[in-house]
């Protein structure tokens, strides 16, 4: 009954994390923006970071089951 929440969560954190690491990748092979109004190098290093820790988060809660 307790796995049903630890499921979900690391499912959607784990989907969260690698869409963010794709898209991000996508913008900056096609050299644009990740974020407006930031300096690009510091905007795709945050959300590149995010993103892993998303899916480091997805995989902890998998592996707390």
């Amino acid at each position: 009954m307790e796995n049903g929440p630890a499921i979900f969560a690391g499912t959607v954190f784990a989907l969260f994390g690698a869409a963010l690491l794709l898209w991000t990748t996508a913008r900056v092979l096609h050299r644009a923006p990740v974020m407006h109004g930031v300096s690009p190098i510091a905007s795709a290093a945050l959300t590149t970071l995010f993103g892993v820790l998303f899916l480091v988060l997805g995989v902890w809660c998998f592996t707390r089951i």
